[in-house]
């Protein structure tokens, strides 16, 4: 099974459909900026459960009192998924892992610095920053899970998408 990570997507709802169209994922993460474009996703595609945090853009983008830290399993995946900004992510990432150990997630998701990462952690963690889908031609993450484990972790860019149907 398939979960589609994206954050940082400022409008650009092409790439996110190029993104969804190529992958066919099971699940769809949507880590803020813009949290609008997220519930375009989720009305384009009803079948796929969305899960949504709002990022430091969105203010004005999502109701009122949305959880701007979400933990909870998606596909049996404990996930531990945020904008960042709240975690300084642009200084550094140790407040954000640290929080995300804490909470006994097999993975912390977050967006924010535009820059993609995708890394294991020696404790076995993953750390995965999809990049952005809206700035330097777009990237995504793509984790591969079963049995409620992660199997795999990366970072798609446009390039990848062409012809991965």
């Amino acid at each position: 099974m398939k979960i589609l990570v994206l954050s940082d997507s400022h409008s650009a709802i092409s790439f996110m459909r190029c993104c969804v169209e190529a992958v066919c994922p099971d699940a769809i993460v949507h880590l803020g900026d813009y949290f609008d474009d997220g519930q375009v996703l989720a009305e384009e595609f009803p079948d796929i459960p969305l899960f949504q945090v709002p990022g430091n853009c969105d203010r004005f983008r999502c109701p009122m009192g949305t959880q701007e830290i979400r933990i909870e399993p998606v596909l049996g995946v404990p996930l531990y998924m945020t904008h960042g900004h709240r975690h300084n992510v642009k200084m550094n990432t140790g407040l954000l892992i640290r929080d995300a150990r804490a909470s006994h997630s097999a993975a912390v998701l977050y967006g924010h610095t535009h820059v993609s990462e995708c890394r294991q952690e020696p404790d076995g963690m993953w750390v995965l920053n999809p990049g952005s889908c809206g700035y330097f031609g777009g990237s995504a993450g793509l984790m591969e899970v079963s049995g409620g484990k992660i199997v795999s972790c990366r970072i798609l860019r446009q390039s990848d998408l062409e012809g991965a149907k």
